[in-house]
Formats: structure tokens, C-alpha cells, sequence
């Protein structure tokens, strides 16, 4: 061991293995190393196991890790200037250990706060009482633009303000948890930390299984339990209410809805109706009676917060005041997070609670008060300055918060004559050195600053704490600030119990009563995504098959000019592709365009679809330049259909066949039936050049049956027989049509008292149409029609279900 002196010159921990090397900075504490220079309990067993493994073993480990984010396609949204770009989620490696003595301590301490927090939102939007009694100025809660006066008398229906919170930490110098940040907006993260948990434990199961670690599973019990029985109770559906696909937390809540068997819900899906919250349906407006929100407030009504929102629902306040809806959290809590409030937190603990802080803040100084202001000024080199509350303001070249003394001169003055100006808009904070743990860089341990973010959730028993959360890793050995969008990284957390720890998961109990979902809770926005998404995978399945036949062509004959190639180019050219490309511009954009809408609708798309859709797009974009039309293309064609294959077939084999799978299936066979016509058309054209048959047979993936199915060599109404009106091929327009009424008539309304809907009335007229028509009578023109006829039939599936 070492001594407190050789701790403070950085020198590192005596004894062999991966820890020998890991050096300390001068006068930080350490989470692995005690100030003695020993290893803490819990850490010592971590690091014995990473040495039995040995260097390469857990390099490999760490590889499985990232490689199961890669594959789950967990990112986050990082933006650079306006536009964000999805990452993937950043994961350090090394969980960070905590005992569970200071374990309880932090629970306690944020149970206790949690309680505090709720107590002052619900005066400030009730009573007013403590700005009546001089405990918060009036200023501080009217300057915040987090302050919603149109929510002030507006009671909860829950009776709670507050459910759903969390606390960024961090270890000070005393040894002890300080809390750095408060988050009762739109807290996120809770789902990384879910994803952090299996990562870590997929690359060191061994090791966690041996550690008695608490797990995280029953925390999100507690919870979802609590909102779905809040649900019954009102008669409504619970939901989780996102910005959408373009929030930097998207991927969070997408897995979480699905994880807890939620609605993901954007404003476009809801419609307030005589005070009621209703979800757009496919099977008409439901009651939605929770909804878990994960946007700021002030975007959720455009009617009465943000008159320039996009993204909410207007009337939302209104269902608030009447009481038919329960948000999570309640609008307007948002203005507990003004750093501002950290300077009176500790005298109102004492005046709410009758007790302090049992977790301590960090001293802060609101410069809207004369005195706190002059001293501020009068310490300007040694303190944090930033702003007020949520929203940055910025000072020149510098935003958020900065030390004092890190500044310029200019910025000095510049910042302080603000100040003095307009005090109430900025606060000064003792500055905060925060501890290190140890990361994995390149085959060694080396310390970083951590924080530590932990959440709370309210339940029928009062408040819980995930025994865990995720602990944020600066990307440097700067022990002031990190950021995930300034390249930090994130850590599971691992509690440790000095006993076996239950196994807890989602699954029912014993004895639980069963409850069924309705098949008509498919939100409208999702079905179209997955209509689209069905349509467009069918669609670049008919463009790969069609260049796959041209490059196998061009490769054989040499000649882009003979007419069947330059024939075959033209209708390429229809649909926005380009024949003279290796890899066209125009597929990589059907494709991209299927990914897309598989985006938008990740809460109810399996992850092994999502991993088969994005392996199809990363493949089409490594063929990129790197391949050349003819015998090249046509071996690349030849694996992104295998791939397509095996995206199809999981959907189609795993998907439960809900009213999601339905209208998959309707985009499916819709666009099929689409392109089969239209291609039989192009390619039976009595003007087509020979070699058309043979390359139509192809196309249609129905040479052999074809062969089979005829005796004489292929004719243009064999072909036409097999691909249109043959209702045992898989690739026939009436095998498509024969689907669709099928799927069609199953859809809420598709028939009803016995009556069809339109959409089924015109799928069962095209059928007929077809099932009644002989070879000779399906011209090219007729073919056309056909293909009209059918998308017309997607306009009405559209008008019924998602508008």
C-alpha cells in the first residue's frame, strides 16, 4: 500500500496485475483506490477476475460488449450545430462499484428530496405559500420560463406532481455524495442504463453473478405497475409521449416502451375531445388516460404553452384541468432544475421537512439578491458562474457554466457589468472537483471524473430508487465538467449487497390476473410507418431482382446499347434508378427509406428485424464505388436479396400476427402486386425485344414453376398466367389480392355487420376482376390499369385508418 504523500504525487497502487499501472491524480478521490493507497472492497474481487481473464480475454470481452450495442442499434442523438447525427451510445466498460452502506445513504437522502421537491412544486402552482412567507423570492419562479402560468391552480389527478425524477451526483472531497443537478422535466437515460446493464453483464456474467450485484428490474416493476393500475382506474391506455424520431434520447424511449409494454405516442397521435385525451387508432379514438412525458412542457400544448410547437397537442391543458388525464411529470415542474433553487433547497428542507439536506448541495449563490450578488462579484475568480435557470445564456465565446478565473479579462468584465445589470438571470456555485474511477484505454486503467446519475420513481408504496442508474465518464482527466455531448462515456452501476439478491424480472407472478391488449390499440402513425415500410422493402426487393437480371446481361453480351438492355434501362429509369451505377443512387434511397420508417416504429419492431434492416443498408453502402456494373453488380444484387430474404422471413415468421403485422403485410402485398403488374406490362409489350419472357420469368423468381407448370417453351400468356392470375404462385398479383382481402376484412372495420368496408369492397372487385379474366385479355394497357386500380386501393386503406 501506499501512503497518503505518494497518493498526492500520482503514484500508483502497489502490487502486479492491471491495477499496478493505474495512476492517480494529485489530491482527487479515487471510487477503486482508498486514500491509504489500498483497494476498496468490491473492487479488489473486480480486479482479481479481470487478471485471471488476462489481457487479450478481456479485451475480448469488452469487444462483446460493444458489439451487442452495435447489433441492438443503441444510439444516441450528439448535435453538431443544428443538425444531430445518431451515435453509437458510448459505453465505458469498467461498471463503477458502490458499497451498500453508502448505497442506503444515497437512497435515503433522495428519497427525502424527492419528497421536498414535491412539496415546493405544489405550492408554487397552489398555495403560493412560500413566497408569501419570504422563503423563495417572487422573481426567481416569474423570471423562469419554466414557470407555466397556465397550469397554476391545476391539481394533478394523480395527487402528485412529481413521479418520475433524477439526481445527478457527485463524490466530494469529504468522501461524501453531493447532489450536483436535479432533472424533473423529461429525466432521461433510464433505458441506457437498462442497455449499459445488459452490455456489461453479457461480457462479465462470471464476474457479476459471483458479486451479489442488486438488480434493476423491479424498480421498473414497481413503476409500470403503478401506472398501469393508475390506467385502469380511469378507464384509458397508458402511453409514453415523445418529441419523435429526431429527439437525442429517441432510441431510450422506443426501448422502453417496448420493455414495459407501453404506447409510444407522439402529439400527431392525439386529439383532445370534450376534454378527453384520445389516441388515433386504427381501430378509431381511444382513451388514453397516463401519459409518461418525455418532452418539455412547454412544447406539449401549442394552443395555451408554445403557440410555435410542432410537436404537441393542442387542448392538452385543457384535458389537464379537467382531470381526465394524468401526466408523468406534470407540466411546469420543469423550473425545480433552475440551478437557482440549489441556493434555497437547504432552508426550505428545514422549513417543509423539519430537518436538513441529508445528501448536501452544492453552495450556490442566486445574483438576484443584492447581498448574494455583491459577493458573488467580490469572488468572481473562485466561483462557477452560469446561468439562472435551464437555458444557457451565453457570455461571448463561453455558454453554461465556467470558473471565474478561466476566463479573460475582457470576459470578466463583460460578465460582470451583466451581472450587475441583470443579477437575477445568473448564478455563482463553489466550484466542484469531482472523484475518479477507473476506465479501459487501450490495454490499461487510467482515472477519469465520474458522475453519477440516479433515478426515483413513485410507486403505490412511496418512492423508489433504482438501485444503480449510470454513471458518466469525462472523456479527460478534467475533474470540473462532463457532458455526453462533449465525448464522455457512460458506466453501469453496480450496487453490491452483503447478500444474495432476489431475481426479479417483468414477467407475471404466479397467480396474477392475465390481462389481454386490444387489437385495435395500433396507433394510425405507427400502421402507416408499417404499411410504408412493408412497401418499401417489396420495392427495392422489385428493383434488385430487375438490375440483378440487367448486370447478369450486360456482363454476359458487352453491350448496354442491345435492346433489351437499354430497354430494360428505360424502365429503371421509371422508377428513379439508374442502370449505368454499380450501386444506384436510387436503391440506396428506397432502401434508406425503409429504414427510415422501421425508425419511426422501433417500440413495435422486433430487434433482430431492426438488425437484418440496417445489416441490408450497411452492405448496399460498403458496395458503394467498390464494385462496377456487369458481373459485379450482379453478384451484389445476388447478396443484398439474400439479405432481404432473411429480413422478410423474420418478419413474416416471428411478428405476432397483431394489427401491427396486418398492415406490414397490406404494404407488403400492395406494392408486390404493384410492381408484378407493371413489370409483366413493361416486359410483354408487344414492342418488347427478345429476351423479355425469359427476363420477366426471372424477375418474378418463377422460372422453375414455370417449367413445371407449362409443356411448352415460355409465351407471353404462360408467363402471364403464372405471374397474374395463378393463385398458387407466391408471386402472382391474385395470390397478392387473395392476401389483402384477407387482411383487409380482419382490420377493425373491414367488415362490419356484415357489411364491407370500401377497401374491402374494392380489394374483393379487383379480385374478382382478375380471378374471371383470361391471359389474352390482360393486355399491357390493361396491366397499367391494374396497377392503378391497386393504388387507389392503398388511397382507401389510407383514408379509412390514417386520417
Amino acid at each position: 500500500m501506499i501512503t497518503r504523500n505518494q497518493e498526492r504525487r500520482g503514484k500508483p497502487p502497489a502490487g502486479p496485475g492491471i491495477v499496478a499501472d493505474y495512476k492517480l491524480l494529485p489530491g482527487v478521490p479515487d471510487e477503486m483506490i482508498d486514500p491509504s493507497g489500498a483497494i476498496r472492497p468490491g473492487w479488489d474481487k473486480l480486479m482479481s477476475a479481470f487478471d485471471a481473464l488476462g489481457p487479450t480475454e478481456l479485451a475480448g470481452r469488452f469487444e462483446r460488449a460493444d458489439q451487442y450495442l452495435r447489433d441492438a442499434g443503441v444510439f444516441y442523438r450528439k448535435y453538431d450545430g443544428a443538425e444531430g447525427k445518431e451515435r453509437a451510445w458510448p459505453l465505458a466498460h469498467i461498471p463503477l462499484l458502490i458499497a451498500e452502506a453508502d448505497w442506503i445513504r444515497i437512497s435515503n437522502g433522495l428519497v427525502q428530496r424527492a419528497e421536498l421537491l414535491e412539496r415546493i412544486v405544489a405550492d408554487i402552482y397552489g398555495d403560493n405559500r412560500l413566497v408569501q412567507e419570504g422563503l423563495l423570492p417572487p422573481e426567481l419562479i416569474a423570471q423562469s420560463g419554466e414557470f407555466l402560468r397556465p397550469l397554476v391552480g391545476v391539481r394533478p389527478t394523480s395527487g402528485h406532481f412529481l413521479h418520475f425524477c433524477a439526481f445527478e451526483l457527485g463524490r466530494g472531497p469529504d468522501g461524501a455524495w453531493w447532489v450536483l443537478g436535479d432533472r424533473t422535466q423529461a429525466p432521461s437515460g433510464a433505458g441506457f442504463a437498462l442497455e449499459n446493464r445488459v452490455a456489461t453483464t453479457r461480457a462479465l456474467s462470471d464476474i457479476y453473478a459471483g458479486m451479489n450485484i442488486k438488480r434493476l428490474a423491479g424498480f421498473f416493476r414497481g413503476f409500470k405497475d403503478t401506472l398501469f393500475a393508475q390506467g385502469r382506474r380511469d378507464g384509458g391506455r397508458v402511453g409514453i409521449l415523445t418529441p419523435g424520431q429526431l429527439n437525442e434520447t429517441y432510441f431510450e424511449h422506443a426501448y422502453i416502451a417496448r420493455y414495459l409494454g407501453l404506447m409510444l405516442l407522439e402529439g400527431e397521435d392525439l386529439v383532445v375531445d370534450n376534454g378527453q385525451v384520445m389516441v388515433r387508432t386504427v381501430a378509431g379514438l381511444k382513451p388514453v388516460s397516463v401519459l409518461w412525458r418525455r418532452m418539455d412542457a412547454s412544447f406539449v400544448d401549442p394552443l395555451e404553452l408554445r403557440y410555435d410547437s410542432h410537436i404537441g397537442t393542442p387542448g392538452m391543458v385543457e384535458a389537464l384541468r379537467s382531470g381526465s388525464i394524468s401526466m408523468i411529470n406534470a407540466l411546469g415542474t420543469g423550473i425545480l432544475e433552475s440551478r437557482a433553487f440549489a441556493a434555497f433547497l437547504p432552508r426550505l428542507s428545514k422549513h417543509l421537512l423539519g430537518t436538513g439536506l441529508e445528501l448536501p448541495e452544492i453552495a450556490t449563490w442566486w445574483c438576484g439578491q443584492s447581498a448574494e450578488r455583491e459577493f458573488v462579484l467580490d469572488n468572481f475568480d473562485n466561483l462557477m458562474i452560469g446561468p439562472a435557470f435551464s437555458t444557457d445564456l451565453p457570455f461571448d465565446d463561453l455558454r453554461g457554466t465556467a470558473l471565474g478565473r478561466s476566463m479573460t479579462e475582457e470576459q470578466k468584465a463583460q460578465l460582470k457589468a451583466r451581472i450587475a445589470r441583470h443579477g437575477g438571470d445568473y448564478v455563482g456555485q463553489e466550484p466542484v472537483q469531482l472523484s475518479t474511477a477507473p476506465v479501459y484505454i487501450d490495454g490499461k486503467l487510467e482515472p477519469r471524473p465520474i458522475t453519477l446519475r440516479v433515478y426515483a420513481a413513485r410507486t403505490e408504496d412511496g418512492w423508489t430508487i433504482m438501485p444503480g442508474g449510470f454513471a458518466r465518464v469525462g472523456s479527460t482527466r478534467d475533474t470540473s465538467a462532463i457532458a455526453m455531448q462533449r465525448g464522455g462515456q457512460a458506466a453501469d452501476v453496480w450496487v453490491m449487497s452483503s447478500s444474495p439478491v432476489e431475481q426479479v424480472s417483468l414477467l407475471p407472478r404466479d397467480g396474477e390476473k392475465l390481462v389481454r391488449n386490444s387489437p385495435g390499440s395500433l396507433p394510425s402513425r405507427a400502421a402507416d410507418n408499417l404499411i410504408w415500410l412493408g412497401r418499401y422493402a417489396e420495392r427495392c426487393e422489385a428493383s434488385i431482382r430487375i438490375l440483378r437480371a440487367y448486370n447478369a446481361r450486360l456482363a454476359e453480351l458487352s453491350r448496354p446499347e442491345l435492346p433489351i438492355l437499354s430497354h430494360c434501362a428505360e424502365f429503371l429509369e421509371s422508377m428513379d434508378i439508374d442502370a449505368s451505377e454499380a450501386m444506384p443512387k436510387g436503391l440506396l434511397n428506397a432502401i434508406s427509406s425503409a429504414v427510415h420508417s422501421a425508425g419511426q416504429i422501433r417500440d413495435r419492431f422486433s430487434p433482430d428485424g431492426w438488425l437484418a434492416l440496417n445489416d441490408l443498408q450497411k452492405t448496399a453502402q460498403r458496395f458503394g464505388t467498390r464494385i462496377t456494373t456487369g458481373d459485379d453488380s450482379t453478384r451484389a444484387m445476388t447478396v443484398l436479396l439474400r439479405k432481404l430474404a432473411g429480413f422478410s422471413g423474420l418478419v413474416h415468421e416471428n411478428m405476432y400476427r397483431f394489427a401491427g403485422w396486418r398492415f406490414l403485410e397490406l404494404g407488403r402485398r400492395l406494392e408486390r402486386a404493384i410492381q408484378i403488374a407493371r413489370i409483366t406490362g413493361w416486359l410483354t409489350d408487344k414492342d418488347a425485344p427478345d429476351g423479355s419472357l425469359e427476363m420477366l420469368l426471372e424477375i418474378g423468381d418463377s422460372v422453375m414453376s414455370h417449367r413445371r407448370r407449362y409443356s411448352v417453351s415460355a409465351g407471353t400468356q404462360s408467363a402471364i398466367d403464372l405471374l397474374i392470375l395463378d393463385p398458387l404462385n407466391p408471386r402472382s398479383v391474385l395470390f397478392q389480392l387473395t392476401e389483402l382481402r384477407t387482411q383487409i376484412e380482419t382490420l377493425p372495420g373491414g367488415i362490419d355487420d356484415g357489411q364491407l368496408s370500401p377497401a374491402a369492397k374494392t380489394a374483393l372487385r379487383i379480385h374478382t376482376d382478375l380471378v374471371i379474366a383470361e391471359p389474352h385479355e390482360l393486355t399491357p394497357e390493361r396491366l397499367d390499369l391494374l396497377a392503378d386500380h391497386l393504388g387507389q386501393l392503398s388511397g382507401l386503406v389510407a383514408s379509412a385508418y390514417f386520417t
